[in-house]
């Protein structure tokens, strides 16, 4: 049997549901019972990530270095990770989360600009850190692409590559294609990370552990940007009865569950009408937010502006592109996307 690793990032994913207003006691309750379920690694952070508490996406509501101190105090046996975009983070910020002990650093790219990352993960790398490197918005390059990227970040410096299906559009079929293509082009871990908007993210995560990845995401609750990610608790059983051990205590894993969706979130994620509309234009999840605030406003239908932010490509950091469309739908006789 392949083992597979469990990375858990609740704490930073989660924080798009609640604006990234996640407190350092909410934080530090969920670390602690992470940490006694055994998982792996506990990734956190504002959810755009290091030094991504802003005006644009969202102010944090603690720091990155309280939110780092925090959760370093809390982690006895599990790994604390953090993740970063290049353009909202910086060098600084890394040097800071590897000051704090953060163990798993991850770059985010948009999956064919993993030029982005070179420096970052050069600077990683001689920092003796552990650096790994995800593609996101993966939907919008094919799976030779993907390989090729892939590629090019271990050669950056990555120690473990794979891909975000960051607007939950993916089906497992897509996901096998993709991970066997990245598993065969690499001869490092290959991480997969999937979200639910189309309900997929469980079945998604197992197609990719089935393909070759052996490091999976997965929140408690599902908690996370739009829909939610793949849910932890359920996601965890599902790989162990396919034949891909966790090494997680499943009844701790069930109690940071509860934990989770007592002290977290006012709910856990469904996969809503604006959810399921994200995932097939293929948008960014961590979109909602802004999409329905400004479309309420300007009186238009954010299902059309999900739709045209897919006609264009929109991706993660470009929110403002969210102002022009609304803008762009307001004055149309009808309101609908052309």
């Amino acid at each position: 049997m392949t083992s597979v690793t469990i990375h858990d990032p609740t704490l930073r994913d989660g924080q798009h549901a609640v604006r990234h207003q996640l407190g350092a006691a909410a934080l530090r309750g969920y670390a602690e019972a992470a940490d006694a379920a055994r998982v792996p690694v506990v990734e956190v952070g504002h959810g755009n990530g290091l030094g991504a508490s802003s005006l644009q996406v969202g102010r944090a509501a603690v720091s990155d270095d309280e939110m780092l101190s925090t959760v370093r105090e809390a982690l006895t046996t599990s790994r604390m990770g953090v993740f970063m975009l290049p353009g909202w983070g910086t060098s600084a910020d890394l040097r800071k989360a590897v000051a704090h002990g953060a163990d798993v650093l991850r770059i985010g790219v948009h999956c064919t600009e993993t030029s982005l990352a070179e420096r970052h993960l050069e600077f990683l790398r001689a920092e003796g850190a552990e650096a790994h490197c995800v593609l996101m918005m993966s939907h919008m390059a094919t799976p030779a692409e993907l390989a090729e990227h892939a590629a090019n970040a271990v050669a950056y410096g990555a120690q473990a590559v794979g891909i975000m299906d960051s607007a939950g559009h993916f089906l497992p079929a897509d996901v096998t294609e993709r991970i066997g293509a990245i598993a065969g082009a690499v001869d490092v871990p290959v991480i997969f990370h999937g979200h639910n908007n189309l309900g997929m993210a469980v079945a998604n995560s197992v197609a990719a552990a089935t393909a070759g990845a052996t490091i999976i995401d997965g929140c408690a609750r599902g908690f996370g940007a739009g829909a939610g990610n793949a849910q932890l608790e359920v996601l965890v059983p599902v790989l162990e009865r396919t034949g891909f051990p966790t090494g997680i205590d499943l009844y701790a894993l069930l109690d940071a569950a509860e934990f989770a969706e007592r002290e977290l979130m006012p709910a856990p994620p469904v996969t809503g009408s604006l959810s399921i509309v994200s995932g097939l234009a293929g948008v960014f999840s961590g979109f909602k937010h802004q999409v329905l605030d400004r479309a309420e406003r300007a009186g238009v239908d954010p299902r059309d502006v999900f739709f045209e932010l897919g006609r264009r490509q929109a991706i993660a950091g470009q929110e403002d592109l969210i102002v022009d469309v609304v803008a762009d739908l307001s004055t149309r006789k009808d309101g609908k996307a052309a």
